[in-house]
């Protein structure tokens, strides 16, 4: 008959490493005063022992939660997923859990009864990881509730007020026009995402203003709004087309609309890179073995998620104290140029079809 496994105690950790409990205690809730040398002889009996602390006892001795709240939009999009896949794993090494609530849409008014909800479960925490569209950020300066616990937000214009974490989109807008004029091309149409949304907007600016630092002239009828979805890039090539016939490549403000863009182009029997240049934005799987695979911008959202529970960690272990108890700061994370076949008219022969 197998023995059952018997969990070693906090007693036992502290005996073996030569310490109190208490010491044990304020290495497991990574308190600062404890010196490097002992929390590694504690880390290392932990280890050995495979002690794992009752979550119950950490929570009422630290008198926290370890929870933290999320709250997220459209995870049917790969960014939001990613996003979100991120942040499980960053909070689930440092600890904590998640209480997750996704709202209907990326636009929502009705803000209080899902921080009444969060705040009801004690999290400690909350990253709000919607994206900023339309209004859905009128009540970042007023919140709806008493919210006497940190907030970190993604995907959104840097505030002085508030920590943001966001990739820069606009450096990848740059990136994007950058390569298609030192590729040689002249006439570079846009498809933008929608405009209510922060991300579109940074991207249609970088599209804009490497064009008149280029001396390229250039109207509003060299660029079509999408919304993010393949059949808006389809119907946006089209327009462009017509209203800009001599366009001879393309800055895409995401890949799920650049493949539909790709699919309308290979049907007028356009070659690509030949006669249209192709850039995306997002780096989706499926980029790689678009055909030809798609030159795009990479954002990580992973280090997004993994910065933005960092940051969130380390406000709520300074002790938190309300805003003014701390200097809250913007990060924005470079994105990275994919330089694949649609783009480079040095390499028509081999990627070109």
């Amino acid at each position: 008959m197998r023995q059952k496994a018997v969990r070693s105690t906090i007693k036992e950790v502290a005996s073996v490493a030569g310490v109190s409990t208490q010491t044990v205690s304020r290495v497991i809730n990574a308190r600062p005063d404890v010196s490097s040398e002992t929390r590694k002889r504690v880390q290392d009996v932990i280890d050995k022992l495979s002690y794992q602390p009752s979550a119950l006892a950490r929570s009422l001795s630290s008198q926290r939660s370890y929870t933290l709240g999320v709250v997220t939009a459209g995870l049917s999009y790969i960014g939001p997923s990613r996003t979100l896949s991120g942040i499980a794993s960053a909070a689930e090494k440092a600890g904590y859990s998640l209480l997750l609530k996704e709202l209907p849409s990326f636009v929502t008014n009705d803000i209080e009864p899902i921080f009444q909800a969060l705040l009801s479960r004690h999290v400690d925490g909350i990253i709000w990881a919607v994206s900023e569209v339309g209004e859905n950020l009128n009540w970042v300066n007023k919140p709806p509730l008493d919210v006497n616990i940190p907030l970190v937000y993604l995907t959104m214009e840097p505030q002085k007020n508030i920590p943001v974490v966001s990739i820069d989109n606009y450096m990848g807008g740059r990136m994007a026009m950058s390569h298609l004029l030192e590729q040689g091309y002249q006439h570079i149409g846009h498809i933008s995402g929608p405009l209510d949304w922060w991300e579109a907007r940074q991207r249609l600016r970088a599209w804009k203003d490497a064009l008149t630092e280029a001396a390229i002239e250039f109207t509003e009828n060299h660029w079509v709004e999408g919304n993010w979805s393949s059949e808006s890039g389809a119907e946006a090539v089209v327009k462009l087309f017509d209203q800009y016939p001599q366009m001879d490549s393309i800055f895409v403000a995401n890949d799920q609309m650049a493949l539909s863009a790709l699919q309308l182009i290979h049907q007028k029997g356009l070659q690509i890179p030949g006669d249209i240049g192709l850039v995306g934005f997002d780096n989706i799987p499926e980029s790689e073995y678009f055909l030809p695979s798609l030159t795009t911008i990479q954002q990580d959202q992973y280090e997004v998620a993994r910065i933005a529970v960092e940051e969130m960690i380390q406000i709520i272990e300074s002790g938190w104290q309300g805003l003014e108890s701390f200097t809250p700061k913007s990060i924005m994370l470079p994105p990275t140029l994919v330089v694949r076949q649609s783009s480079l008219r040095s390499r028509e022969k081999d990627g070109g079809v």
